[in-house]
């Protein structure tokens, strides 16, 4: 059995064994297809029609997209690259990007856990493709910034999609959806792991006060990769993939709040002045999830405490992709100018608050009044310039 053959039938565990021909089974009439039969026909109708709405719900039930053939139609359409003209490699003749060493050191160290069985040689030559998917985009896109880690997430969309579609498919989710997480500083992913205190105050208090002296940080590598760095199993990731392209950026929070709370006597047995081994515990994604009962729980999590009642909610940029689009839909009609617009408005407004903190550090250190005047009058005129860049 070949690669692309060995990872169709990882990313397929949750459907049932075909059915048998009638020979087989020993009848003269047909046998009734499997629910997971009919589901996968759905999921092609909703392909063939571009339906989003029905896209959203299939993601989101039990399974997912359960397949990587029908996922690869349904993806695009979830990013809102389905009428996306596929680039061509006029990429590689543009000036190189300032983090091509990291990526290329990430990428050395990439397909450990999927697909499985593969010789060296197709392992090298994806780790090829790997790299001018990367090397691709960010050329495209001069302005992002590679984190370590998007290499985890673009190897999934690299084995689901092939490269062409992809290079499309990534360009859209770097600027749509992932943006925030390449800026210049990680301050944009750290703002949205302080959501899950209040996620967790809201729906346990118990549990709330036992974690309070430990920070959300446990939570960076999961969120900032959408798990692909956590999740070992291929199936699996590519399931968690479906309901993550098919929600808003801010439910891959809740999932992380659902974790939590999914292991609150574990948790509970930690005495809570020890915020070390907590965020130990924490650091690792469980690989005995039950991915289909975690999304579910999720998703009424989300319905139960949506982000307009969090109070760290205020504390994330009105540019941020959590703020810029109520649903998945609406998130799949922004253009990549669009994208490009909000993250340099954010990016702004990172470099404002930056110098700010400089200016005002500057204040406490000196007293001489003139100085202290003078630098006064330079924070003004930096936050007007600043101001009318982000608007």
């Amino acid at each position: 059995m070949n690669d692309e053959l060995a990872m169709e039938k990882s990313s397929s565990e949750y459907l049932a064994a075909s059915s048998h021909s009638t020979t087989e089974a020993g009848y003269g009439e047909e046998l009734e297809p499997t629910d997971e039969e009919v589901k996968l026909q759905e999921i092609k109708a909703a392909n063939e029609r571009q339906d989003f709405g029905a896209l959203v719900t299939l993601a989101i039930s039990a399974g997912g997209l359960l397949q990587d053939h029908v996922r690869k139609d349904a993806w695009p359409i979830l990013l809102g690259s389905w009428d996306t003209p596929k680039i061509d490699n006029e990429w590689r003749d543009l000036p190189p990007h300032q983090d091509e060493h990291q990526v290329q050191l990430d990428v050395d160290r990439s397909f450990i856990y999927y697909p499985n069985n593969q010789s060296s040689q197709n392992l090298e030559r994806r780790k090829s493709e790997l790299s001018d998917l990367i090397t691709g985009v960010l050329r495209r896109y001069p302005f992002l910034h590679y984190f370590q880690g998007f290499h985890d997430i673009c190897q999934v969309f690299l084995l689901v999609l092939g490269f062409e579609t992809a290079l499309s498919c990534v360009s859209r989710l770097c600027l749509t959806r992932i943006r925030d997480f390449m800026l210049p500083s990680l301050s944009p992913a750290l703002s949205h792991l302080m959501l899950l205190p209040d996620i967790v105050r809201a729906e346990d208090t118990t549990l709330w006060r036992h974690l309070s002296q430990t920070q959300p940080f446990f939570a960076l590598s999961a969120t900032l990769t959408l798990y692909a760095h956590d999740i070992q199993a291929y199936g699996d990731i590519a399931r968690l993939f479906d309901v993550i392209l098919a929600r808003e950026p801010v439910f891959s929070i809740y999932l992380f709040a659902r974790i939590i709370l999914e292991r609150k006597d574990e948790l509970l047995d930690i005495p809570p002045d020890e915020p070390e081994m907590i965020h130990s515990v924490l650091n690792k994604v469980p690989q005995s999830l039950d991915l289909d009962e975690l999304v579910s729980k999720a998703v009424a999590l989300q319905e139960r405490h949506p982000p307009k009642t969090l109070r760290a909610w205020k504390q994330i940029s009105r540019h941020s992709v959590l703020k810029t689009a109520k649903d998945a839909e609406e998130i799949a009609r922004q253009s990549l100018e669009d994208g490009a617009a909000l993250f340099r408005k954010q990016d702004a407004e990172l470099r404002f608050a930056e110098m700010s903190q400089k200016a005002w550090k500057s204040l406490q250190e000196y007293q001489r009044p003139a100085l202290t005047i003078g630098l006064a009058i330079f924070v003004g005129l930096v936050a007007w310039r600043m101001r009318y860049q982000v608007w």
